[in-house]
């Protein structure tokens, strides 16, 4: 735990400011926290960091990562295993990863989705007059 100056304020101190609802909330006055100076420094020059693209990119391939073993842990009970050898237990975590890629495939959409192609001159011909059309080639011999 980082060593914080606290600064407390009295009711009294608080109750006449009339930035009071912008400041806190509730009956009680404001209670301040302020870090030494050089976390102060770290803390801010993390925060403008944070606005880089390039930091932004890292960061959503970490989001990605930590996702995904939210899902394994919460989803697929990956916190506790099935057998007591270790690798058995590297088994089951590979076997677990591999049905949650399958199932986000099969939730994904196709990423060309299939258009069955307009019936020929011929086909429409024969069907606007209810005439069969027998394909010879696709039955078996």
């Amino acid at each position: 735990m980082a060593p914080y100056t606290v600064a407390r304020f009295h009711p009294s101190q608080c109750n006449p400011c009339p930035d009071r609802p912008a400041c806190t909330r509730g009956n009680s006055a404001r209670t301040v926290n302020f870090l030494p100076r050089h976390l102060h420094e770290l803390q801010a020059r993390n925060r403008n960091d944070q606005q880089d693209r390039q930091w932004k990119q890292l960061y959503a391939t970490r989001s990605g990562v930590e996702g995904t073993i939210c899902e394994l842990v919460d989803g697929h009970q990956a916190r506790r295993s099935h057998y007591h050898d270790l690798r058995k237990t590297h088994v089951q975590h590979i076997l677990t990863g591999i049905t949650i890629n399958i199932e986000r495939l099969a939730s994904r959409a196709p990423l060309h989705p299939h258009n069955p192609r307009q019936p020929t001159a011929f086909q429409t011909y024969l069907y606007t007059r209810s005439l069969s059309w027998e394909c010879w080639w696709r039955q078996g011999k």
